[in-house]
Parts: C-alpha cells; structure tokens; sequence
C-alpha cells in the first residue's frame, strides 16, 4: 500500500480549508484516511498553518511520501529539515533546532511581504489623497484667478463708464 500525505478540502464555497492528512494513494481526494496531521487555511491573510511535526516526523519515518504542496508546506514549518536532519544522523534536539530557525525565516519573510504590500497600499492611497489635493488647490487657483479677471475686467468697465460720464458732464458743462 503506498501511502501518501496529501490535502483534503474542507470549507464552503470560496473559502477552501484543507486537513493535512495521511492516505492509501489510491483512494479519492476526501476518502477516508489513516491520520490527520495538521489544517490549512489559505484564505485569511496570512495563510494559516497547524501541523503536528511530531505525527508528520513519524508518518515520513514510516515512509509515507508527501504530495508536493504538503512538501512545501511542511518545509515552510520546518518539518522536511527536521526529518532530512535526522535521516542523516543528528541528534533530536539539533533537527529541532534547526527546524525553528528555518519556521522563523519563513515567518519573518511572511510578515516581511504582509508589510510591503500594506506599506505600497498606503503609498498608494496617500498618493491618491495628494493627486486629489492637488487637483483641489489648482481648482481654488482657477476659480481665485477667474474672479480676479471678473474683478479686473469690472473695474476697467467701472473705470470707463466713470470716464464717459465725466466726459459728458463736462460736455454739459461747457454747453
């Protein structure tokens, strides 16, 4: 019987949950299985992992091969060094070691990509917040230099209609 660690789905439409778990490669995706050894929740932000390293260690002693996503999951918590570690003769409490410094790298650059990309959004959102700003003060300018205009062109109107009854008034003057 070849046996395999694998993803089962759970979770509704749209909102994917998946067990870890260890399986007969033969049966179908949400048979029935042998072991569950941790979830999966790609979801929430960032994605959630729970694997039991010890079951998992055990399962990949007794041979069980993991698919390649579960691979990759398991490097990310450190679990594939840990049992690589100890296949090539280190003690237990080296592979443990080593397997937390590699979860915590994986972590660190977790949290590392969460903050670039809430960083660029608030760049982005203060950029908008500028541009708007901008567009703002430039509409004030326009409309302050229109009524200027206004005022000007008024004035000049003023200035000319004063003149003509100046200049009629002393026309009625000198009649």
């Amino acid at each position: 019987m070849a046996v395999r660690i694998r993803l089962t789905r759970a979770g509704r439409k749209k909102i994917p949950c998946f067990r870890i778990v260890v399986m007969d490669s033969r049966k179908r995706r949400d048979g029935a299985y042998l072991d569950q050894l941790g979830v999966y929740y790609p979801s929430q932000q960032p994605a959630v992992l729970e694997v039991s390293a010890q079951k998992a260690l055990e399962w990949l002693r007794k041979g069980a091969q993991p698919s390649d996503t579960v691979r990759s999951l398991l490097s990310r918590e450190g679990v594939m060094i840990q049992f690589d570690l100890l296949k090539r003769g280190a003690t237990a409490e080296q592979a443990a070691a080593e397997g937390a410094r590699v979860k915590g790298a994986a972590t660190l650059r977790s949290q590392t990509k969460l903050a670039t990309a809430a960083d660029k959004k608030k760049a982005k959102e203060l950029e908008l917040a500028r541009a708007a700003e901008a567009a703002k003060a430039a509409a004030e300018v326009a409309a302050t230099k229109a009524a200027a205009e206004a005022a000007a062109a008024k004035a000049a109107a003023d200035a000319e209609a004063s003149a003509a009854e100046a200049a009629s008034a002393s026309e009625a003057a000198s009649e």
